[in-house]
């Protein structure tokens, strides 16, 4: 999750959450803002410091309650802040669903009308894109792994990979980050024993189990996922160049394993669970000469490139009947 976000402005996102959900919980705000439920419990203290009556019920059916006469502050924006605001929604381009749109126009309709008329020009004459690569994840997904990673509780994931096969693994979720327009969780598989990223767009179900887990100290979520997103797939990858390491790395992707120094050049070794995509996408983009030492179908993936590449060099065979060149 963002990092960046200031403990005010998670204060009053918790105001909102209790303007809304009177009676919510710990648990419940954690989720809703994305933080352990310690730092939930510390923005109704922010709340109540700035004169905002927050009353809390123990047992059963307690929760967190705002005081009766309460009156919430209204959200204004400023002219960058409402461009800004409109800018982030094209960026989704079209998987923006008609929820957010519906958001944003609500949002735009109740700014100052000099702001308002900027935001929704904006809105209306500039258009996006979409990227071919995000993948936007089911929200209810999302909201689960969420909680479960601000409650701290190991789950167990439906998991669909790239070529379709299906398998269940037993995790402890440590973070859900945001990468070029994709969504990973960041986790410890029991499975596996080791750290894996996996796309939440293609987790088909999450179900809490009642074991806890402690996610590692100094744990940098992106650095995390940027250093793991080549582990782990069903197909070894070790592929070496003469060049030497620091004028490879410009050009390998996280995705495509780890550099290593190896003599006077390197070696990239990694996993992938698509050969022909790893090979086709990835390494022909490469402009520095290459051998692939592993593993078989890699290599047997490079081969059927080459051999389509090499193919559109060939003359056209000659038409039935159509005369030779003398």
């Amino acid at each position: 999750m963002s990092s960046d976000i200031s403990p005010t402005a998670r204060a009053l996102r918790a105001l909102e959450v209790l303007r809304n959900r009177p009676g919510a919980t710990a648990e419940d705000l954690a989720a809703c803002l994305g933080v352990t439920e310690r730092a939930a419990r510390r923005y109704v203290g922010i709340l109540r410091e700035a004169g905002i009556p927050v009353e809390s019920t123990r047992g059963p059916h307690g929760g967190y309650r705002l005081g009766r006469g309460t009156r919430l502050p209204p959200v204004v924006f400023t002219e960058p802040e409402a461009l800004g605001l409109v800018m982030a929604v094209l960026d989704s381009g079209p998987a923006a669903d008609d929820l957010v749109r519906s958001a944003l126009g609500k949002v735009v309709r109740a700014l100052p009308e000099d702001v308002g008329r900027r935001a929704a020009a904006l809105r209306e004459h500039a258009s996006a894109v979409p990227d071919r690569q995000a993948a936007h994840p089911d929200p209810a997904t999302v909201s689960a792994l969420v909680a479960a990673i601000a409650a701290r509780c190991r789950v167990v994931v439906a998991y669909r990979g790239e070529s379709g096969d299906e398998w269940e693994a037993e995790v402890d979720p440590w973070a859900v980050v945001v990468r070029h327009g994709r969504w990973y969780l960041l986790c410890h598989s029991h499975r596996a024993d080791a750290v894996r990223t996996y796309r939440v767009d293609r987790v088909r179900a999450v179900e809490r189990t009642a074991h806890g887990f402690t996610p590692p100290d100094g744990l940098d979520p992106a650095a995390a996922v940027e250093e793991n997103l080549g582990t782990g797939w069903k197909f070894a990858t070790r592929v070496v160049f003469d060049a030497p390491l620091a004028e490879v790395r410009p050009w390998i992707r996280p995705p495509m394993g780890g550099l290593e120094p190896l003599g006077d050049g390197c070696v990239l070794v990694g996993s992938t669970s698509n050969p022909a995509m790893y090979a086709q996408e990835w390494l022909a983009t490469v402009p520095l000469a290459f051998r692939v030492e592993g593993g078989p179908e890699l290599r047997a993936a490079v081969a059927t490139l080459l051999a389509r590449l090499t193919s559109a060099l060939d003359p056209p065979a000659p038409r039935p009947g159509a005369e030779r060149p003398r």
